[in-house]
Formats: structure tokens, C-alpha cells, sequence
């Protein structure tokens, strides 16, 4: 459930990861990151992955629906995401497709197919997506849309499998079209949100050098996953989770 349009970049920063799977990388307490020369190049054996996601702050059980709904500073936004039974292999890795369906004022501006896998150490990994703009029904651009090892593209870490404050990491890397970033900020927030009352929540900030000028927190609760994402950068955007259906 990335849109980039929605990440921002903290100005000059770029961390990158150890180019094993292993841990993300650190930034220091005034939120920016520290530069390594070490290139990116995450070590994947597809040995190492399973289609069973239950990383407590991202799981993805086929037949779950999360449904949000939110304000954008010039409309009403909705947003749907499906865990589908669906798999797709990718560089051998077998990957969950999970299809995110984001409406404007109830019109369709956006349909994504991203794929996730987990490691055996409870990293979630992201693999790719096929993404797609709509105006007036019809496909805009295509334009965010990777998959690993095409075109120089690798995967990243959407969730780690113990996320410690102040460690930062890649989620995806297709130079020049998706960049995105995260960092932990606290493991202790509480949110209310229209679907219920959060505890113990984790905070991320996420943006992408792609787009200097947009940052925003996102909070996950424990058996659950993502339940707000509000901008701290840039346009006033705030997404809320509504409910979370199972089949």
C-alpha cells in the first residue's frame, strides 16, 4: 500500500543498507541519517522467504480487507486494500499480491499490485508493484511501477522483523522512480481512529528523495498493521483505518 506521492525526504540524507538482509541502518537523533559508501545490494535467497506474513506490525492473511478513508487538502480519499490469494514469483521468491484500490470524492485514482514476502527472521520484504493512475476511468500513467531485477530495481524492507527506535531502512530501490525510506520514531503512541482505540503504537516517518518537500508518520498497532498515516510535510493529508474485514 505505497504512494509515494504521499513520502518526503528529509533534505541531504540517504541511508542505505547492510547488503545483507540483516538490520536496518541507524540515523541520529535529529532525524538525519547517516551516508555510507557501501552500495545497496540486499543478499536474497529465495530459500530464505515464505508467503506466511505474521510480522506483527504488518501481517497480511489472504482474504483480509483493510478499508481507510481520509481527507487530502482538495478531497475526500479512500482507500482499499486486499490480501489476495494470489502469489507471484519474482527472482524465485514466491510473493503475496495485496491489491490497494485508492479512490478520490469516490472516483478511482489509483490500482496497485504490490508484492510482499517475509524472511525467515520476520523481515517483510517488498518486491515490486504494477501501478497504475486513472483520470475520468481511463490509465493516466504508470509511472512508480517496479519489480525486482528489472532494470537495476531491488527489494526493500517494509516491516522489520523488531523494529528499535532510530533505526532507518529502504523499503524499495528503482533509481529515480521509487525510493522510499523509513525510520522508527517510538514504539509507544496511541491513536484513535474510526475502526478503534490503539496502544503501544509504532511510528515511522517515511519519505523518498524523489520528493524533498513531502514527509509523513505512519502508526502500526500489534496484530493489526497500519491504522493512521498523517502527513508532517508538505500538503495536509491524513488516512485512517474504518475496518478490517476477513473472509
Amino acid at each position: 500500500m505505497k504512494r509515494i506521492t504521499l513520502l518526503g525526504a528529509i533534505l541531504g540524507s540517504i541511508v542505505i543498507l547492510a547488503a545483507a538482509c540483516g538490520g536496518p541502518s541507524s540515523g541520529n537523533a535529529n532525524g538525519t541519517h547517516q551516508t555510507t559508501q557501501t552500495a545497496y545490494s540486499p543478499h536474497i535467497d529465495p530459500a530464505d522467504f515464505t508467503t506466511k506474513i505474521d510480522n506483527k506490525y504488518f501481517p497480511l492473511k489472504p482474504g483480509t480487507t483493510f478499508v481507510y478513508r481520509g481527507k487530502t487538502e482538495d478531497a475526500t480519499e479512500g482507500d482499499v486494500v486486499a490480501v489476495t490469494s494470489d502469489t507471484r514469483n519474482i527472482m524465485g521468491v514466491e510473493c503475496v499480491v495485496v491489491k490497494d484500490t485508492v479512490t478520490e470524492d469516490g472516483e478511482m485514482t489509483e490500482k496497485t499490485y504490490d508484492w510482499y514476502a517475509q524472511d525467515n527472521k520476520g523481515n517483510v520484504w517488498y518486491f515490486g508493484e504494477d501501478s497504475k493512475e486513472y483520470e475520468n476511468g481511463k490509465v493516466k500513467s504508470t509511472g512508480g511501477s517496479w519489480e525486482t531485477g528489472k532494470d537495476g530495481a531491488k527489494p526493500g524492507i517494509i516491516m522489520p522483523a523488531n523494529p528499535n527506535v532510530g533505526e532507518s531502512y529502504r523499503q524499495e530501490y528503482y533509481k529515480g522512480e521509487a525510493e522510499d525510506m523509513a525510520r522508527v520514531l517510538s514504539l509507544d503512541e496511541s491513536a484513535m481512529v474510526p475502526h478503534g482505540s490503539f496502544e503501544h503504537l509504532l511510528m515511522t516517518r517515511e519519505w523518498t528523495p524523489l520528493e524533498p518537500n513531502i514527509a509523513e508518520h505512519k502508526y502500526y498497532a500489534a496484530g493489526v498493521g497500519n491504522v493512521l498515516e498523517a502527513s508532517v510535510k508538505g500538503p495536509q493529508e491524513r488516512l485512517e483505518l474504518v475496518d478490517v474485514n476477513t473472509r
